[in-house]
């Protein structure tokens, strides 16, 4: 019972439905009436990140530096990058910080401007509400986070300037059947309380279907 009420002694928690499936901005911008004029964080629940790579509390760190917006950046295949936001980035002082530049919602792998992925964390500054309310729908008929983000990065004075911190840890995407299974394996496998006696059992099971093939 304990564990059950956990979640819900961190914080007051407030629930908004989306409504109709108009985007990531659109999203966001439901979120609104409960952020205010604060910068806020949004978690893509189908991201997971393990917590031993701290990677929320280093964009923290860079939004409280800098000001603005920040992205969450990993690097990709290149022939991958047109499953993700891509952006164009400039080096800075800091080696896990960069600029951004520009950013493309799923690119074509030829047109993408780097193979660094956008994934599911951003500290945003709350004008991104602003220009969200006048965001047109773009790729896919959506609201685009991307798009408003990159009003953000051309017009420092709009809200500006956008940052992206480039992780290098352990990330677990369930964005698909097969991603979730495999994210599934990795995390019950590295669980004290469950990973000895699973890793056994998978270690039989893979070895039986090696046989049977």
């Amino acid at each position: 019972l304990a564990k059950v009420q956990e979640s819900s002694d961190l914080a007051t928690m407030h629930y908004v439905r989306q409504g109709d499936p108009r985007g990531l901005g659109h999203a966001v911008l439901c979120a609104a009436p409960h952020v205010g004029h604060e910068p806020f964080a949004v978690l893509l629940g189908d991201d997971l990140i393990d917590p031993r790579d701290p990677l929320l509390q280093r964009m923290i760190e860079v939004q409280e530096q800098h000001g603005g917006s920040v992205i969450a950046l990993m690097e990709v295949a290149p022939e991958q990058i047109h499953l993700y936001g891509c952006a164009a980035v400039e080096a800075t002082a800091e080696g896990d910080v960069v600029r951004i530049s520009g950013l493309v919602e799923k690119p074509d792998p030829a047109d993408a401007p780097s193979n660094y992925a956008i994934i599911g964390r951003y500290v945003l500054d709350p004008h991104v509400f602003d220009i969200l309310r006048k965001t047109e729908p773009g790729r896919g008929g959506e609201i685009q986070l991307t798009d408003a983000l990159q009003q953000l990065a051309d017009d420092e004075r709009a809200g500006g300037p956008v940052h992206g911190v480039v992780f290098q840890g352990r990330r677990y995407d369930t964005g698909d059947r097969g991603d979730y299974l495999r994210a599934i394996v990795r995390l019950a496998c590295e669980r004290e309380d469950l990973g000895p006696d699973f890793r056994t059992w998978l270690r039989s099971y893979v070895a039986e279907e090696m046989q049977q093939s």
